[in-house]
């Protein structure tokens, strides 16, 4: 007897959807990391530092946020560090909604992450993405500004 089983759905449905969806959330290039952190200043939270950039307009690049993950060997052997990338991934498939901006974040997960319940991974992600969010609209605001004539 076979039995069912269920693959994530995306909010339509579709499993193919939210898979990619999350492809294209995803920052890969070593160029795209060295940009974001040359063009940023790091920034702490509890069980992770982060760096975050705005990107400019490309051709290449699909519109919207993209996230990357960092896990070095300092943070344990491969099983430990593949099961802190999954966590961190799940949780960061939850809230990459709230960053609307294109924005490359670039999330670097601290040991805690692999023991911490999940549900205060999944409230810290989402408290980085609102204050992303937060810094990029002040940062757009003041573009957008008109700036006097001399």
């Amino acid at each position: 007897m076979m039995t069912h089983i269920e693959r994530p759905r995306s909010p339509n449905g579709s499993s193919a959807a939210a898979l990619l969806t999350m492809r294209g959330s995803r920052l890969r290039k070593h160029a795209d990391y060295q940009r974001v952190y040359k063009s940023s200043r790091k920034h702490f939270s509890p069980t992770m530092t982060y760096f975050f950039s705005l990107r400019t307009q490309s051709a290449t690049v699909a519109a919207g946020p993209r996230v990357g993950l960092t896990a070095g060997k300092v943070l344990g052997n491969a099983v430990q560090r593949n099961r802190i990338k999954r966590r961190m991934r799940e949780a960061v498939r939850h809230h990459v909604a709230l960053l609307q901006a294109d924005v490359d974040v670039i999330l670097h997960p601290r040991k805690s992450v692999l023991t911490i319940e999940f549900e205060r991974l999944h409230r810290e992600v989402e408290r980085i993405f609102v204050i992303i969010s937060q810094a990029l609209g002040t940062a757009l605001q003041k573009d957008q500004q008109p700036r006097p004539h001399a």
